[in-house]
């Protein structure tokens, strides 16, 4: 199964393929989009949703798993946040629909790491150990890299949330089903 994974964001979003066959994973691909050349915030929202599209014509992912929105410090920066995502997930429905995945930060770190608050360091040097050495350009690279590895090992449990399900559907016992690889 191919999975894409995504770190949404309204400036620089991460993206990242991997293949998974049961629990062996191998990494196919990641990078970064970069939308803030475009300084009007809403012409970004175009871009955004062209860049996603692109990307699931170039990998073809049979899935794909998207970090659910983080609690920011201001309001406008989470609803630029939520826009952005609104155009990416856009841009996936079409062809996905029922195949997106939404996993909290927490759940991603602990399913990679085995703690839930670790550092972007911590995370991408479990990444390192598990993909090989790998020399992220940010950490929306190295996010998006664990948001796939946390569906690839989450897949099957009722951890990995699609996009219909509430988040009264989810509870410690789903967290302690999704098994970490290192």
């Amino acid at each position: 199964m191919v999975v894409l994974g995504i770190d949404p964001g309204s400036i620089t979003a991460g993206y990242a393929v991997i293949e998974s066959s049961g629990r062996k994973f191998s990494y196919i691909d990641s990078g970064i989009m970069k939308y803030g050349h475009i300084k009007n915030f809403i012409d970004r929202l175009g871009l955004i949703y062209r860049s996603c599209h692109e990307l699931v014509v170039r990998y073809n992912p049979d899935e794909i798993a998207v970090e659910s929105l983080v609690y920011v410090k201001g309001t406008t920066s989470i609803m630029k946040l939520a826009q952005a995502r609104g155009a990416m997930l856009a841009a996936f429905m079409e062809k996905y629909q029922e195949k997106v995945f939404e996993y909290s930060p927490n759940l991603v770190k602990s399913s990679v790491t085995g703690y839930g608050h670790l550092g972007k360091d911590g995370v991408q040097k479990s990444l390192s150990m598990i993909f090989g050495e790998r020399i992220f350009k940010t950490n929306d690279e190295s996010d998006a890299l664990a948001i796939a590895l946390c569906h690839g090992l989450c897949k099957g449990t009722d951890t990995g949330l699609n996009l219909k399900m509430t988040s009264k559907k989810r509870s410690m016992k789903d967290l302690a089903r999704c098994k970490r690889v290192v």
